[in-house]
């Protein structure tokens, strides 16, 4: 690529408004060239937006940001010929498990068998690496008799961060203060009165101020909220036009949501999404294919697990350019129940490794 031209930028004509030509971004590692033969890889990567130039740094952004006169790279040219390069493939460069390649290119189909040996693997490398592992749910999770594995995964450290609407954290207060999701007890039976308990539930929330406060004040002392105000977790729950209540934690604004869901995919170096179609498809939307770090250190896959008891959901994200999506076909309770039993016995096969070993 040493014959490539510089990278040519054009000054937007108005704000969100891009230059004609302008260069659509993918979530693969793409490299731009600048004036001395220098290639970079822009920063906060993501597919559907553009790359502008400040000074000598390169930002992936959305078109609604772009203001006037802002720098934005054009060419339609993916091979370097335009100055701007998309590695398509080969990128598994960097240290990441053996298996991390075969894993991520099986086939969806429910009737393969997952290797939940080496998701557990995966998992457990890069909570031992220091990653930030993000889990996207639905609330059919909490439905799912899933909720308890949750909770375990996020006190073991294996949720660094989570996405979700208004529902999942409904049904989850809901079974905190009063034992059910949307009235019906464990055993999936309905209680009395029981269809007007999650508002109940929002209501006790919104009085007391908001999620945290509930926790901390004792209205919910256990469940996928309460672990992630405890330990810490941050989490982002994004409004929508179905929403009941909604909780006073819930962004009711789209793009505000985006944006707070992209601060937490910028960061984000594996991703579990479970029972969640819409949230699945917008959160594979903002991921790179790639662990994004320094434009110096060689880039890995951005391991990204979609859960779901149809195949249709899973393969519409691919279809939507998440293309490194491994996909598991199977319910909630299965998949959350199985994966801890793998991750567990991960943990009592694999060493802790040292504060020494840890730092390297």
């Amino acid at each position: 690529m040493s014959g490539a031209p510089d990278a040519r930028f054009t000054p937007a004509p108005a704000d969100g408004v891009l230059p004609d030509g302008f260069f659509s971004t993918t979530n693969l590692p793409t490299y731009v060239k600048l004036a001395g033969g220098d290639w970079r890889r822009p920063r906060l990567p993501r597919m559907d937006c553009v790359i502008v130039r400040v000074a000598d740094d390169l930002i992936t952004t959305e078109p609604r940001r772009v203001r006037r006169g802002d720098k934005v790279a054009v060419g339609a040219a993916e091979d370097g010929s335009e100055g701007i390069y998309v590695h398509a493939e080969g990128f598994l460069g960097g240290t990441h498990s053996p298996n991390e390649f075969g894993f991520m290119q099986t086939e969806v189909s429910r009737e393969r068998p997952v290797d939940y040996s080496v998701l557990a693997q995966l998992l457990g490398e890069e909570k031992q690496r220091g990653g930030k592992i993000l889990w996207v749910i639905g609330p059919a999770l909490v439905h799912a008799r899933a909720r308890e594995d949750m909770i375990w995964f996020i006190e073991n450290g294996y949720c660094n961060a989570l996405l979700g609407g208004n529902a999942v954290a409904v049904h989850d207060l809901e079974a905190a203060i009063f034992g059910t999701t949307l009235g019906m007890s464990s055993s999936g039976e309905g209680v009395e009165g029981g269809h007007a308990l999650h508002m109940r539930a929002i209501n006790a929330v919104r009085r007391a101020g908001s999620i945290e406060a509930a926790v901390r004040g004792g209205i919910a002392k256990s469940g996928i909220m309460h672990a992630l105000v405890t330990r810490g977790v941050p989490y982002v729950l994004a409004g929508s036009i179905r929403d009941d209540g909604p909780l006073p934690d819930v962004i009711p604004d789209t793009l505000a949501a985006q944006d707070a869901m992209r601060a937490v995919t910028a960061v984000t170096t594996f991703a579990v999404f479970v029972a969640t179609a819409l949230h699945a498809i917008a959160v594979g939307n903002m991921l790179p294919a790639f662990v994004d770090s320094t434009v110096d250190e060689d880039v890995r896959p951005l391991t990204t697990v979609c859960v779901d008891q149809t195949e249709f959901v899973v393969n519409k994200l691919r279809d939507r350019g998440t293309h490194q999506a491994y996909g598991v076909v199977t319910n909630a309770q299965d998949f959350m129940h199985v994966l801890r039993f793998y991750v567990e016995r991960w943990q009592q096969a694999t060493p802790v490794p040292t504060p020494a070993q840890s730092s390297r």
